[in-house]
C-alpha cells in the first residue's frame, strides 16, 4: 500500500489546554515534518478523512482541523536547513 504526504493544520482555541496527546498522535504516524506552529506534513496510507477521524479525538470541540493531501508543487522561505532539506527530499518538486 502506497503512502501519501498530508499536510496537518489546526487552530486550538482553548487556552491553557494541554495538547501533548495530540503531538505524540501527530509523530505516531512515523513520518512527519513540524516547522510551522499549526502545521505538519506526515506520511499515511490512510486517507485524509481516516486521520481526521484519528486525529479529531486529541482536540477539544471548539478546534479546527484541517487534513489535505500534499499535492505536486511547493515552495516555502525562511526554514532552517534542516527543514528545507526535508522538504526538498520528501516532497514534490
Amino acid at each position: 500500500m502506497s503512502s501519501n504526504l498530508y499536510l496537518v493544520c489546526y487552530d486550538l482555541n482553548s487556552p491553557g489546554q494541554d495538547y501533548s496527546e495530540l503531538y505524540e498522535e501527530i509523530k505516531s504516524y512515523g513520518y512527519w515534518w513540524h516547522h510551522l506552529d499549526s502545521t505538519w506534513i506526515i506520511k499515511s496510507p490512510k486517507s485524509a478523512k481516516e486521520i481526521r477521524n484519528h486525529l479529531k479525538e486529541f482536540i477539544d470541540s471548539n478546534d479546527e482541523l484541517l487534513i489535505v493531501k500534499f499535492g505536486e508543487s511547493w515552495a516555502g522561505k525562511g526554514f532552517s536547513k534542516r527543514g528545507f532539506d526535508w522538504l526538498h527530499n520528501n516532497a514534490y518538486e
